[in-house]
C-alpha cells in the first residue's frame, strides 16, 4: 500500500525538493503552498501523514494542526520549523503534533523521522487509559477516565501523553526512568533518538502541574540518567 503524505510548505524550492525526494522513495505526495490549501487538501485527500511548515500564509501550521485534530485525532503530524525557541516547539506538541524538525535539515533526516513516526503510528493501539483507576502523585489527584488532575479545587487538563508520563513514573515510584524508556513508552518503540520532543513535553508538563516548576516535586530530573517521582 502506497503511503500518501501531505506536504504544506510555502517555500517553492523546499516544497519541490521534498516532493521529488519523497516521490522517489515511494510516497504519494500531495503538496500545498499555504495553510488554507493544506487543510482543504487534508479533507479531500485524507493522507496517511502530514508534514506542516509552521510559518505559512493564509493559515499558519499551528492553526492547520488544530483543525486537523478536530477531524482526525490519529493521523501523524510532523512540524517543520525555522524557529528554535522552546515555546514554539512546545506549542506544536501540545496542539497534537507527533514531532518537529528544525530547519535546515537534510533529506536523509526528514526521511528517517517520517518513517519513524509512521512505524509508531502503525503499532497496535495501547490499552485505553480510561480503564485506569485514579491515583495520587504528591498533592495531585490524577483521574485517567477524565484526563484531568486535581489539586484541591483546581482542575488541570491532561493530554493522553501527559497521562502516560505520569502513569509510568507512578508505577516506578522511587526509581529512575531513563529517557529512552520514557520515550519508548510515551512515543513508541521507534522514537527518533535525536528528537527533543520528550524534553519539551516534560518542560511544558512541569509548567502546568508543578507548584514551582523551577523546583519540581512530581517530575524530577536525575541529571545524566532520566526522570523520577518519589513521595
Amino acid at each position: 500500500m502506497i503511503t500518501k503524505i501531505l506536504i504544506a510548505e510555502d517555500d517553492d524550492h523546499t516544497r519541490d525538493a521534498l516532493r521529488e525526494v519523497l516521490t522517489m522513495e515511494g510516497f504519494e505526495v500531495v503538496a500545498a503552498s499555504n495553510g488554507t490549501a493544506a487543510f482543504e487538501s487534508f479533507l479531500s485527500e485524507r493522507p496517511n501523514i502530514v508534514c506542516l511548515d509552521v510559518m505559512m500564509p493564509g493559515m499558519n501550521g499551528y492553526e492547520v494542526c488544530k483543525r486537523i485534530r478536530k477531524v482526525d485525532e490519529a493521523v501523524p503530524i510532523l512540524f517543520l520549523t525555522a524557529k528554535s525557541e522552546e515555546i514554539d516547539k512546545v506549542l506544536g506538541l501540545e496542539l497534537g503534533a507527533d514531532d518537529y524538525l528544525t530547519k535546515p535539515f537534510s533529506m536523509k533526516e526528514i526521511l528517517a523521522r517520517l518513517r519513524a513516526i509512521l512505524r509508531r503510528s502503525s503499532r497496535q493501539p495501547a490499552k485505553k487509559e480510561e480503564h485506569l483507576e485514579e491515583f495520587m502523585m504528591a498533592d495531585l489527584r490524577i483521574v485517567p477516565a477524565e484526563l484531568r488532575a486535581y489539586r484541591g479545587e483546581e482542575e488541570i487538563p491532561l493530554s493522553p501523553r501527559d497521562l502516560k508520563v505520569m502513569k509510568l513514573l507512578f508505577e516506578r515510584k522511587g526509581k529512575v526512568v531513563d529517557r529512552n524508556t520514557m520515550a519508548d513508552e510515551v512515543w513508541g518503540v521507534e522514537y527518533f533518538p535525536e528528537s527533543r520532543a520528550l524534553d519539551q513535553h516534560i518542560s511544558q508538563m512541569r509548567k502546568r502541574l508543578e507548584k514551582d516548576p523551577s523546583d519540581p516535586r512530581i517530575i524530577r530530573t536525575v541529571h545524566g540518567a532520566g526522570y523520577r517521582y518519589e513521595d
